[in-house]
This record gives C-alpha cells, structure tokens and sequence, in this order.
C-alpha cells in the first residue's frame, strides 16, 4: 500500500497515536503492578539485602538487551512484529516470576524477571513508532502522548498490591507473586491491541514515502554506533538518556526496601511508587510541548535539575513513609520524564529514516545498561552506607546529564 496523500499519512498516524496510547494504558499496568514487591521478593528468595535489588536490575538489564533485538525485528518486520512480541515475552516472564516465588528459586525469578524486560523494551519502542509519521514541529508531542497513556495503567498498577494479595491467597502463590501473575494478564491484552490495531505499520508506511536512497534494509551494530558517532547532537541525547535513566533506576529500586526498614506497610510502599509513576508520565505531554518550543537540550537540563532536587529530597527522607520521599520519588519521576522525552525526542530528530529503528534500539540498550549497572551498583551502596548516600551519590549521574544537554544545545 502506498499512502501518497498527506491526509491519508495523517490519518493513519492519528489512528498509530490512539492505538499506541490503549496498548500503554494496559501494557504498563502489566509492567509496574510488581515495581513494589520486586526488591521485596528478590530479597525473600535470595536471603540477602544486598541481593534486594538484582530481580529489577535484571529486568533493566533484559530490557536493554530486548530493545536491541526488538530493534532489529522493527527494522525488517515493522513496528506491529517487533511490539507483539515485547509483550508477549514479558508476560512469560510474569509466570516464570510467580513460578519461581512457589517453587523459591532465585533463578527462576532473575529469568523472569530478562523476559520481563522485553515489555519494557516495547513500551520504549511504542514511543517511537509515534515519531514515524509524525511533523517535526509536533515530533515531542506526538511521542509525549504515548508517554503519558501509561499514566493510567502505571498509576494504577502499583495499587493493585492489595488487590493482588488477596488474588495470591484465593489461587495459593505467595503474596509477593500475586503482582506478577495480573500483570502477565495486562500484557497480553497490550500484545492484543497492537496486533489487531497497529495496522498499517508507521514505520513501513514512512519509508514508502521516503526517496528511494532511505529504503535501505537492516544495519549491523557496527553501523548504528557509525551513525551515533557521526553527530554530536545524537550522541549527547543518547547520552542524556542513560544518564538520566540510570539516576532514575538507582533510586527508585531501593526505595521499597528503605520505606519498609522504617516500618511502612505494602499499600503505603505502593502509593509511594504510583506517585512515582505519576511524575514520570502524567505530565509528559507538557515536557512534549516544551521541547517542541524551547529545544530538546533545554528541556533536558530541566530535567536534571529537577533530578537534583529530588535527590537531595531522597538524601533527607528517614525510613519509613515521609513526605519528603513522596514529594522525592515524585519529582524524580518528573525529571526522568522531562529529560528522556527530549532526548527521545532528540534521537528520533536525527536519526536517518533507513536506520531509525537500528539506532533507537541500541540507544534503548544503552540506556538499559548504564541503568542496569547503576541498580546493581545501588543494592550494595544501601547496603554498606545506607539509603541517603545512594542518593546523593547518585548526582554524579546527574551532572553527566548536564554535560550531555550542555553538548546537544551546542551542537543543535
């Protein structure tokens, strides 16, 4: 099918948007109903505090390495292929984690817990695939949009801990896994809607208006590095986005295990994370509109200034439930969204249309390992010198996102 017209590329953008906005909705409900017993199980499997954080850092890691793949996968087969199958690889790994809680193995569970990165890695992708089509002036409202559907699962998500529970009791599966088994739920409804409705492909429908010298097939590792490296802009909001990723997961996935050394219960952990999840979302489609307006790498340094409050905020919160880790966690959830939507944003902006899907992929892998490390790094931090010093140590990533932003204004 060839969509000359600009009204008919229009309108299957427009129908691309509300698919990929129903298939958030739900698909994030499946990913972060588990964000608040994860460390928590990791923790009762393993033995070890230390080893608290290793199912999320895996997961991250899984993701990282999925959205290479799913890259790769978009590139030959288009968007549709590639995000069917992110979501249905995570919801194996929602049953392989609530396996490995009935069976107690921490194996099982840090298997999982890799093929629950997929779905992580297809939410990434569903992002982009609203830039496809979209008009250069509206690239980070369109992607902002996507962004901000999964408020709606994410939000509601983390509160189902206690609706979960009581799933856990009424079928027999410890409580922490009961989060995994409805989440596997959401995610194949999420691989359900793209399937049926993510047609036709974005990407597929972008390269055939594209001049025939941007129909090029898939690129190698090798080429997409080449790409990243040739520009500077698209190297710093890689960078930027890693950066701010990582400060991010560092955090966040230490913050259940500090809350409940102060006494706090499941349902308050939960209402903790879900304002997390608020700041990281519900606002998206304002950070769109201003990287639309005043630049991708402004907005990406507000980003990380609103990271460094938030860290502070993190550093000075006693264990337990506080205000200052409400208000914390929120903004650290507002500053990853300002800074990765511009530089997702950024990436889409100057990546060539014949390896788009290639060099998000791999920009997403590296977001995923620097995020990866950073929550491995995090568990033995919490550990050794306790929760504020991950905090503030925490900055350093945040002045790396700086320098990136301070590179791409340059460069732009």
């Amino acid at each position: 099918m060839t969509l000359a017209a600009p009204a008919s590329v229009a309108a299957v953008q427009k129908r691309t948007i509300l698919t990929l906005v129903a298939t958030q909705a739900v698909g994030a409900m499946g990913i972060t109903i588990g964000i608040a017993t994860a460390s928590l199980l990791a923790r009762d499997l393993s033995g070890s505090e230390s080893m608290a954080g290793l199912s999320q850092t895996t997961q991250v890691l899984g993701a990282a390495v999925a959205a290479y793949v799913l890259g790769r996968v978009m590139d030959v087969r288009g968007r549709r292929f590639g995000l069917v199958a992110g979501y249905l690889l995570g919801a194996a790994g929602g049953l392989l984690a609530v396996l490995a809680g009935v069976v107690g193995s921490m194996t099982l569970l840090l298997v999982g817990a890799v093929l629950l990165g997929a779905t992580t890695a297809a939410n990434n992708g569903a992002r982009y695939a609203a830039t496809d089509l979209a008009p250069a002036r509206s690239r980070a409202r369109a992607l902002s949009v996507v962004v901000w559907a999964t408020t709606f699962g994410a939000v509601i998500g983390p509160n189902l801990t206690g609706v979960a529970e009581i799933f856990s009791d009424s079928v027999g599966i410890p409580a922490l896994t009961g989060p995994f088994a409805i989440g596997s739920v959401g995610m194949l409804a999420a691989a359900l809607v793209v399937g049926v409705f993510l047609r036709p492909d974005p990407l597929l429908v972008a390269r055939e208006g594209a001049p025939a010298t941007e129909k090029a097939k898939g690129t190698s590792w090798r080429r997409a590095i080449a790409v990243i490296r040739e520009r500077p802009a698209l190297a710093a909001a890689v960078v930027g986005q890693a950066a701010a990723h990582a400060t991010m997961v560092a955090v966040m996935v230490m913050t259940p295990l500090h809350m409940e050394h102060g006494g706090a219960g499941l349902e308050i952990i939960g209402l903790v994370i879900s304002g997390h999840v608020l700041g990281m979302f519900a606002f998206a489609p304002v950070a769109g509109w201003l990287a639309d307006r005043v630049g991708r790498a402004d907005v990406m340094a507000l980003g990380g200034g609103v990271l460094l409050v938030s860290l502070v905020l993190c550093a000075a919160a006693p264990e337990g439930s506080s205000a200052r880790i409400f208000v914390g966690l929120f903004l650290l959830g507002l500053g990853w969204s300002l800074a990765t939507i511009a530089a997702a944003t950024s990436v889409a902006d100057h990546t060539p249309l014949e390896v788009r899907a290639d060099v998000q992929g791999t920009a997403d892998l590296i977001m995923g390992v620097a995020a990866a490390a950073a929550g491995a790094v995090s568990g033995v931090v919490v550990d050794l010198a306790g929760y504020p010093a991950l905090a503030l140590g925490t900055i350093l990533l945040v002045t790396v996102l700086f320098g990136a932003a301070y590179v791409a204004r340059k460069a732009a």
